[in-house]
């Protein structure tokens, strides 16, 4: 006889796995399926590898700034073999504590293909046999992948994905970055701390097209000043691989042109993960590769079947997908949670300047119709990005000028993926510029940037 479960998890990374510890706490007997290592693509081919090897380049550059620091350093070198090893302990490490977590929580822990066999009952596929467990409950957490580009060739040596760009073996003298979100401009800024010669191409106006512009602009101006050329408002044709060489065909205003370099890194679009799970045995609705749900329960539209993450589509982060599983599971035990806000998810990039946001950026605020009030303050004016010397970049809030309510943050700069989760309660807390500003914050700290930001707004600011 099949195996009995009050909930079936299938796919292990960031919603998959929290939310199975989550049912398990709720006294639920859980199951997570997971074909490849748990942690899926974010511990171990996104956020956690990619930041280590982004410490690695901010470290690198703040050691050829030592003169700066009263430091001498003589023949700064770098060995990227090691480099790329670290990031890959660092990812194993983190999926063996998570390996951790599924036992202490009485977690079954099951290796395999999961797919729908019907409802209520889930098959999986293992490398030498096959079975079926059956559960009141399957959630469906199967993530996403790259999609494919009309005129774009992956073939994962010339044309390469994120994947393939964690592991090079040495930095390559030329890059073509085809995409500019926050996995394109990542990499930008990691492999030209390297050595790189980075071409960074966005179809839209701006580079990270969803952050503030006035963040943005700060942005490429950072970049081209280390040497990373910009190309917006830029259509990519094609990119294939030509005597050794990738070779990508862009449009622009003047019509089209012919760039090469040694790699093409394809940062754009993803699908979700929906082929190939049983969905249509079951008859789940599934628009443009993403399966669709109700936002407060994430019941599809058959009972007992939910879906979380990636798969379910935009905002694509490990940190919406998490607590999604949570919420999914808290609603399934009929235990009383707050929805996810999704108009209070933070956006984190961490190139150098970081950049971070929450909510509106002032165009959106505009469109929507609100009267606000704006205020900035640069890290500039701040003792501790002095003393850190790390000057670069701004704080920016924008307030509902009727009642104060905060309605977006906007960070560049240092630690500006740290800091963005005060204004993350703030706005939970439908706190006001007024709160912000007379809450004493420590001297001397990067947090007081928030405080006279929002100061400003109210045009009390007392540094600048």
């Amino acid at each position: 006889m099949p195996e009995k479960f009050d909930v079936v998890i299938i796919g292990g990374g960031p919603g998959g796995y929290v939310a199975a510890i989550r049912a398990s706490q709720l006294g639920f007997k859980t199951a997570l399926i997971e074909k490849d290592r748990v942690g899926g693509i974010c511990l171990n081919w996104g956020c956690i590898p990619t930041k280590a090897l982004l410490k690695s380049a901010e470290l690198y550059n703040l050691m050829k700034r030592a003169d700066e620091f009263g430091l001498k350093l003589e023949n700064l070198a770098f060995d990227f073999k090691k480099v790329i090893q670290r990031s890959r302990q660092v990812a194993e490490r983190l999926t063996r504590g998570v390996e951790f977590l599924l036992k202490k929580n009485n977690v079954t822990k099951i290796s395999g293909e999961g797919f729908i066999l019907k409802q209520n009952v889930v098959g999986v596929k293992g490398d030498k046999d096959e079975m079926e467990i059956e559960s009141r409950n399957i959630i469906i957490a199967t993530g996403a992948r790259p999609r494919e580009i009309p005129g774009i060739k992956v073939d994962g040596k010339f044309i390469i994905t994120s994947k393939e760009a964690m592991l090079l073996e040495e930095p390559p003298k030329s890059m073509i970055i085809i995409g500019a979100g926050a996995i394109g401009v990542e990499f930008a800024y990691f492999y030209n701390s390297f050595g790189t010669k980075i071409t960074l191409i966005e179809m839209m106006p701006s580079i990270l097209p969803n952050e503030d512009r006035e963040i943005t602009d700060i942005l490429a101006k950072s970049f081209q000043k280390s040497g990373i050329e910009i190309l917006t408002e830029t259509k990519v044709i094609s990119a294939a691989q030509e005597d050794n060489l990738a070779v990508v065909k862009i449009e622009r205003r003047n019509g089209e042109e012919i760039l090469k370099a040694d790699v093409a890194l394809v940062a754009i679009g993803v699908r979700g993960n929906t082929d190939g799970i049983g969905l249509e045995n079951v008859g789940v609705e599934v628009e443009n590769t993403f399966i669709k749900v109700d936002k407060k329960t994430y019941k599809t539209n058959v009972d007992g079947i939910y879906a979380i993450g990636d798969v379910i589509g935009p905002p694509l982060l490990a940190h919406v997908a998490s607590a999604e599983g949570i919420r999914c599971v808290e609603n399934i035990a009929g235990v009383e949670t707050l929805p996810v806000d999704y108009n209070g998810i933070p956006n984190c990039t961490y190139c150098i300047p970081q950049v971070a946001s929450i909510g509106l950026t002032e165009q959106k605020a505009i469109e929507l119709g609100y009267e606000i009030r704006v205020g900035r303050f640069p890290f500039r004016a701040n003792g501790k990005a002095l003393a850190l010397g790390e000057t670069e970049g701004m704080v920016k809030v924008i307030f509902d000028a009727k009642y104060g309510e905060l309605l977006g943050a906007h960070i560049i700069g240092p630690e500006a993926t740290e800091l963005i989760a005060e204004f993350g309660v703030v706005k939970t807390l439908e706190g006001t510029a007024f709160e912000i500003a007379k809450t004493v914050h420590a001297h001397p700290t990067l947090s007081e940037t928030l405080m006279e930001a929002s100061a400003d707004s109210l045009k009390e600011a007392i540094h600048i």
